[in-house]
């Protein structure tokens, strides 16, 4: 459904993009910001969906600044290399890059970003530094991003039996954002990945519903 493109960044390097657009106007534009495995298949499911959903969709492929075309496999091998490469690319460099990606979306109206594991908290950091609405799955490092507030509306989806991220984690990112929508679901981490051992049908479903209904309120104004 959607497509490669090259987009530019804060520095002098171009990455890649994906980029989906609806059949019709678009309702807003939405930056997909992904796991630890690249802009992989998965992701780019994820970013098609937005797009069937009415929404201006793109993909950031923030590896690019280290390597080209990176999408890791969720086993741990690809574990492995995706940590290393979030070690050595930094969140700054990655919020950089959404906003890039938000910039290349621009006509389609407000943007929003949505982002999981990894890509969660890039989410988070977006509602606080660059003031969009965000959605974060699972963000693994949002309880460190807890000392300064969001310049924006913010929802956040946990799995319950997350051993990555622990209910005190949880409980500090809940109280740090009391105008946030905040939902835990009875599943683990990674629980919207049909491409993981972990994919809850049921969770990511409800997941979806909420995130759409939080971004029709937000960026189309429903």
């Amino acid at each position: 459904m959607g497509e490669f493109i090259t987009i530019g960044t804060a520095g002098t390097q171009c990455i890649g993009a994906y980029l989906a657009k609806p059949a019709g106007k678009p309702k807003g534009g939405i930056v997909v910001v992904q796991e630890i495995f690249g802009v992989n298949a998965h992701i780019r499911r994820v970013t098609d969906g937005y797009a069937e959903a009415g929404y201006t969709a793109i993909a950031p492929a923030v590896f690019d600044h280290l390597e080209a075309g990176v999408e890791l496999a969720y086993d741990e091998a690809g574990m492995k290399k995706g940590i290393a490469l979030i070690g050595e690319l930094g969140m700054d460099k990655a919020l950089a890059d959404v906003a890039s990606a938000a910039e290349a979306i621009s006509s389609a109206g407000k943007i929003g970003v949505v982002g999981f594991c990894w890509g969660g908290s890039i989410a988070y950091l977006a509602a606080i530094k660059l003031g969009l609405p965000a959605a974060s799955y699972y963000g693994g490092r949002n309880a460190t991003l807890v000392g300064t507030r969001a310049k924006a509306p913010l929802i956040f989806h946990y799995g319950l039996r997350d051993a990555h991220i622990g209910v005190e984690d949880r409980e500090k990112v809940r109280a740090a954002n009391p105008d946030a929508e905040f939902y835990v679901y009875d599943a683990d981490h990674g629980f919207n990945c049909d491409a993981r051992a972990s994919y809850d049908p049921a969770a990511a479903t409800l997941a979806r519903e909420r995130t759409l209904d939080f971004f029709a309120r937000q960026l189309a104004g429903a």
